[in-house]
């Protein structure tokens, strides 16, 4: 080793090199300050600042309100995704539930899509976000990005770097589909996506605009990206002979589930409609291009998440018709056996059989192990109804049910069926209306988002999230009932262990005695009272102080 060469301490400080971007050149004048881009005097003459449309001012960055945004957005020529956006994903009575950005949801439908490429266009500390997020999820392949600055964006430069970039990946060798997703800024701006080539080199060609102040949900950003590649996938099909799925097709008619699910619970679905002489078709959002094709050859589609309303619009252009609800606990499942079996002319006698089949063993699910206690449940992902069925089967005390997805006629069943039993609905939920319940029902155990779990720990209340440790696992039939009522049962029984820990730290960490503090913080005084005067007593007037000294004295001894 010569004197040069770094030690082991010095190898440890460097930087690892992956590539030659911290060489790159800075530019700071892009800046953004108050909508303006720092630089955008010294573009050439007629260009516009981020987002703003000709002979404005002002332009609208991606910190800028939800209704300049969409103002922008409309000047801009968007009015029309907009319009149907507005129609298809109505507000409740909130402006918008609280959600992570909805471009995650397109994004990851499009990541666990085999043989596809997925590119975002839009302000790079979003595109960093919803890339950690999608890895931080499992995603196991490249984000691509097409960067941009105030002159790439509003010159249509940018367009023109999107069209370059969906050119060079279009490898029919690699790739059936590039989706290229717009986000905030992109669409306020007018980001043309519809004029992208619909095919290159045989490779498909889908953009959408998937906007925060657009879409409510990261939930129904799903819907966006499934029903756009669901009618390419229609006028394909209108078109002449597609390509069959893995498996071949399928011998008997078809049930094309629409929801994202816990695998099982696809399987769970199948063997409950064997005995109808029925099979369970592709799970929308798909997992590759051609189970579209699958998916809209089918004899029903069961609305197993009722929140899909542009997929569902684009299974009933192909004249599919829609089953609401879903096979969970005894009645919901007897219930969607029957209306499945109806909608697909099966005889009565293949109806009864499958229910002989599969009712007895989800009863028994149920009776085996019953749920003791009061429930508060919500969440985001659309399954809230269904989860608060299969709970209340299950012999729990439900009072409340939260859902930030919107009100759709595909979950009427669910919803008529739990006010039936007293349960407080609320479709797009704020979280002040979650906190609220918690404090109105004061549940045994609180099922929800992150921020209404950690609500109910700090009551003592065991809490459990409802993405990853209900909606992560079997819903469905008899493994469904018996999965469920496991999770909930264990989370019950830690209620003493919130009790001992509540008296034994007390109210440590709170108020004055949160965070770390050195040295540790004295506790203040509570303020006392001002001394009133009583109405009879007459004030002596005091003397004039004789000297400045004296006078400061005085007003010391009267404070």
């Amino acid at each position: 080793m010569t004197d040069n060469a770094p030690s082991r301490d010095e190898k440890a400080r460097q930087e690892v090199v992956y590539d030659d971007s911290a060489s790159a050149e800075v530019d700071n004048a892009q800046g953004v300050d108050n909508g303006q881009a720092a630089g955008a005097d010294s573009f050439e003459s007629g260009t516009q600042p981020i987002g703003s449309a000709p002979g404005e001012e002002g332009g609208v960055g991606c910190h800028a309100g939800a209704d300049t945004m969409r103002k922008a957005a409309e000047e801009a020529g968007k009015s029309e995704v907009l319009e149907q956006y507005a129609e298809d994903y109505p507000m409740g009575p909130h402006d918008k539930p609280q959600s992570m950005c909805p471009a995650f949801g397109s994004l990851r439908v499009g990541l666990r899509m085999r043989r596809t490429a997925t590119v975002l266009s839009g302000s790079a500390c979003c595109v960093y976000g919803l890339t950690f997020t999608s890895h931080f999820y499992g995603a196991r392949r490249s984000v691509g990005y097409v960067p941009f600055n105030s002159e790439t964006l509003v010159t249509g430069k940018l367009f023109e770097d999107i069209r370059d970039a969906v050119h060079e990946l279009a490898d029919p060798e690699r790739y059936d589909t590039v989706i290229v997703t717009n986000l905030c800024v992109p669409t306020a701006s007018g980001v043309p996506l519809r004029l992208l080539p619909k095919e290159i080199n045989g490779v498909r060609i889908v953009g959408i605009d998937v906007p925060g102040f657009g879409v409510p949900t990261h939930a129904e950003a799903k819907d966006v990206l499934a029903a756009a590649m669901l009618n390419y996938a229609r006028n394909e099909v209108a078109q002449g002979p597609v390509q069959a799925p893995a498996g071949g097709p399928s011998e008997v008619p078809t049930v094309t589930l629409v929801g994202e699910m816990f695998p099982v619970d696809p399987v769970s679905i199948g063997a409950m409609l064997e005995p109808m002489g029925l099979a369970a078709g592709p799970v929308v959002p798909t997992r590759e291009w051609r189970e579209l094709y699958a998916a809209l050859d089918c004899a029903a589609v069961a609305a197993i998440h009722p929140f899909y309303t542009a997929s569902f619009r684009e299974f009933e252009a192909a004249g599919r018709r829609i089953v609401g609800s879903a096979p969970v606990g005894y009645e919901g499942s007897e219930a969607w056996l029957q209306a499945i079996g109806e909608l697909c002319n099966v005889p009565a006698k293949r109806i009864a059989a499958a229910k002989d089949k599969v009712l007895p063993a989800i009863k028994g699910a149920l009776s085996g192990a019953q749920v003791q206690g009061r429930i508060t449940l919500s969440g985001y992902e659309g399954s809230e109804l269904i989860v608060a069925r299969l709970l209340i089967e299950a012999g729990a005390d439900v009072r409340y049910v939260g859902t930030a997805c919107p009100r759709t006629p595909h979950s009427a069943l669910d919803l008529e069926w739990l006010e039936a039993k007293g349960v407080q609905v609320n479709y797009r939920a704020s979280l002040e209306d979650d906190i609220a319940a918690l404090h109105e029902y004061q549940p045994d155990l609180a099922i929800g988002t992150t921020p209404v779990v950690q609500k109910a720990k700090e009551m003592a209340v065991p809490a459990l999230y409802f993405t990853n440790l209900i909606s992560a696992r079997p819903l469905m039939g008899p493994a469904g009932a018996g999965s469920l009522v496991q999770v909930v049962q264990a989370a019950l029984g830690n209620k003493q262990r919130f009790d001992s820990m509540k008296a034994f730290f007390g109210d440590i960490g709170t108020g004055e005695s949160a965070g770390v503090w050195e040295p540790r913080p004295e506790a203040k005084p509570a303020p006392k009272p001002e001394a009133k005067s009583k109405p009879e007593a007459k004030s002596e007037s005091k003397p004039e102080p004789k000297s400045k000294a004296a006078a400061k004295k005085t007003e010391a001894t009267v404070c």
